[in-house]
């Protein structure tokens, strides 16, 4: 079976499964029919993969079939491990199979339904990392979205603390969120751009909580690069009580000054 079917959340995949047996989703796949079923950044690798399937003689019927023993399989699986998974970036070790990062983050973004905590250290290339999440954001105006970001100084330099949180906000709003979508709370460490302290601290940690149950806990940044190809591991747990813990751990920073919204 395809690397990229395989790959899909059960969600994902069953949502293809209901299409193909309703025939609305049937060859030729078309990028608008498979757009409705899966995040965005997967639908042409999803179209391509239904599609050479076909070409091999499969039916629309042994397509569905196929990916329901592929759901009913990772179901099984599940039911006999504890609700936490191990998720890595970088090359696969042979004979292991463990969670991509960058398709947790996205399954994570993608089924949100009340609430989205992300916490980073350093986003680069955010509009393609978050672009499943600002994509929810639109589709479930309530989904609720708070950011708590680092604001680097590098050392050395003077700039007053106003200006670099200004060009911090002005970077994200351009270059780190999807244009024209609706924007996320942000907040940030003021110790980190302070004018007056000899020692400056960091908002190091990296983390996603989604509707107070789903907790992802990661070395990876939410660049590209921590994402999908440096050496990276996490850990995806289903928990109340971790979410409700680092969720009233910021919101306590916050209240406390340590975490002041930028917008």
């Amino acid at each position: 079976m395809n690397g990229t079917l395989v790959e899909l959340s059960i969600s994902d995949l069953q949502s293809i499964v209901s299409a193909l047996r309703s025939e609305r989703l049937r060859p030729p796949f078309s990028a608008l029919q498979v757009g409705r079923l899966v995040p965005g950044s997967v639908v042409d690798s999803t179209r391509l993969s239904l599609t050479e399937l076909a070409e091999q003689g499969f039916s629309v019927k042994q397509i569905a079939t196929a990916l329901d023993l592929i759901v009913a399989d990772r179901t099984r699986h599940q039911r006999s491990k504890p609700p936490i998974d191990l998720v890595t970036s970088g090359p696969e070790a042979p004979g292991i199979t463990n969670r991509d990062t960058s398709v947790v983050v996205r399954e994570l973004f993608s089924h949100a339904k009340d609430s989205v905590v992300v916490i980073g250290y350093a986003v680069y290339q955010g509009q393609q990392v978050f672009e499943a999440l600002a994509r929810r954001m639109e589709q479930i105006p309530s989904l609720q979205v708070q950011f708590f970001l680092n604001v680097p100084r590098s050392d050395g330099d003077a700039t007053s603390s106003e200006i670099l949180v200004a060009k911090f906000k002005q970077r994200f709003k351009d270059k780190q969120w999807p244009k024209g979508c609706r924007l996320p709370e942000v907040y940030y460490d003021p110790r980190s751009v302070s004018d007056d302290v000899p020692v400056r601290s960091s908002l190091h940690a990296k983390c996603v909580v989604v509707d107070s149950r789903k907790v992802f806990v990661s070395s990876a940044n939410f660049t590209e690069a921590g994402q999908e190809r440096n050496i990276e591991v996490g850990l995806r747990i289903e928990s109340k009580w971790l979410a409700g813990q680092i969720t009233n751990h910021f919101r306590q920073l916050h209240y406390h000054g340590f975490a002041k919204r930028a917008f």
